[in-house]
């Protein structure tokens, strides 16, 4: 693979030569070293295609078009099975490490991941640190093997503002692991920032236009995921404080902000539904520039569908009505719980556009070990099942 280090630019020029983009360069270069990389994990794909459409990959398409995610389209983060890629292999039976997971997640029929950091328990395969250019060619090598996708990644977005060459060149490296993953997509599992005030917001906004630019320029989509507190409302007026800050609000919420004053070629938005809908029910009534209370209840739906390609990524999410918990909501396996996904799929539309990521917080269990990937595969098995109304 020395042919194709960019350190040494003859890969640049070899790009140029072939007259392709340097993303696509990467994920060529990486599928056809895939083998050289690493000896052929417990059978090849096409036998493995086959497992798949006898367990969950295809069963519920029934050759129907109406599906709302389209088999190609569902995936999972793998936050949700934290606890099976950080298993020790030499002491559970149970799937441990990332290529034993990305198999038995394949079986369930995903067809995409998105990735929550890059390490796993230092006996599986390839070690416990795979953030690297040579873990990542390894990852890419089991993904092809599994009939996977990566398409992004919960990991590194510098807090220096303006940026440290020492940030900076990490933020590269992550691009540079992104497109060897073949990610379309790179991003974060923290807010822009954590301030209610718009001119915190209008920094936050410079930075990301400056790092979606970035990222833009090596073909990745950067992307920020939220929970509550996001949706909340901007203070952006009224009275100010004995620090000169604003205490009330237009109306505004903190997103939909950041969404007027991003560059919509540079920065998207991944919306976690489970949060949005925890924001619904917390953040209803503002106090207005004028002193009044007013009612704004958020309909993530709705912003979404004014937003659409803002909003490439999803985390699909459930929960059940908990009123005492202060959020709401308590998380569910995906599909037994109350959020109703088959109107917000079909209120978004776009679904060859939209990737839903499984998410559940709570599915490692100390005193069930496999709860995790069950939980996995009953959220493939809901993901799929979700049919378009019947006019």
């Amino acid at each position: 693979m020395t042919a194709f280090n960019d350190e040494s630019g003859s890969g640049d020029a070899l790009r140029r030569a072939l007259g392709v983009d340097r993303r696509r360069f990467l994920s060529t270069c990486t599928a056809v070293a895939g083998a050289a990389i690493a000896a052929p994990v417990l059978g090849a794909s096409p036998a493995l295609a086959g497992d798949r459409g006898r367990d969950h990959g295809q069963d519920h398409d029934h050759g129907r078009g109406d599906a709302l995610v389209p088999a190609d389209k569902r995936g999972i983060i793998l936050y949700t099975v934290r606890d099976a890629t950080g298993r020790d292999p030499l002491a559970s039976d149970l799937p441990s490490g990332f290529r034993e997971v990305f198999k038995q997640l394949s079986r369930f029929g995903y067809r995409q991941v998105e990735f929550a950091g890059y390490g796993q328990h230092a006996n599986a395969p390839g070690g416990a640190d795979l953030e690297s250019v040579k873990g990542a060619r390894l990852l890419r090598s089991w993904l092809d093997d599994y009939g996977l996708r990566a398409q992004g990644n919960h990991g590194f977005i510098p807090s220096s503002w303006p940026l440290t060459a020492a940030d900076l060149d990490t933020f590269k490296k992550h691009l540079e692991i992104a497109n060897i993953l073949g990610m379309d997509h790179m991003g974060t599992g923290g807010d822009p920032t954590s301030s209610s005030y718009k001119a915190d917001w209008d920094v936050a906004a410079d930075k990301w236009n400056a790092l979606g630019a970035i990222a833009r320029r090596e073909g990745v989509k950067l992307y920020t995921h939220n929970h509550d507190a996001a949706y909340g409302f901007l203070l952006d007026g009224g009275p100010l404080d004995d620090q000169g800050r604003p205490t009330r609000s237009s109306g505004i919420r903190k997103l939909e902000y950041f969404l007027k004053v991003t560059d919509p070629k540079s920065v998207w938005l991944e919306m976690d539904i489970f949060w949005a809908h925890v924001a619904q029910y917390k953040f209803h009534t503002y106090t207005a520039h004028d002193g009044s209370t007013r009612e704004k209840v958020f309909d993530p739906a709705a912003l979404v569908a004014r937003n659409n390609k803002r909003y490439p990524l999803f985390h699909a999410k459930d929960g059940v009505v908990n009123t005492t918990s202060g959020q709401g909501y308590d998380m569910v396996p995906f599909g037994t719980g109350v959020i109703d996904y088959r109107t917000f799929f079909s209120r978004v539309g776009e679904r060859n556009y939209h990737n839903p990521m499984v998410e559940q917080d709570n599915a490692p269990s100390t005193t069930d070990p496999g709860q995790s990937l069950k939980y996995a595969r009953t959220g493939y098995d809901n993901l799929a099942a979700l049919r378009k109304k019947r006019r």
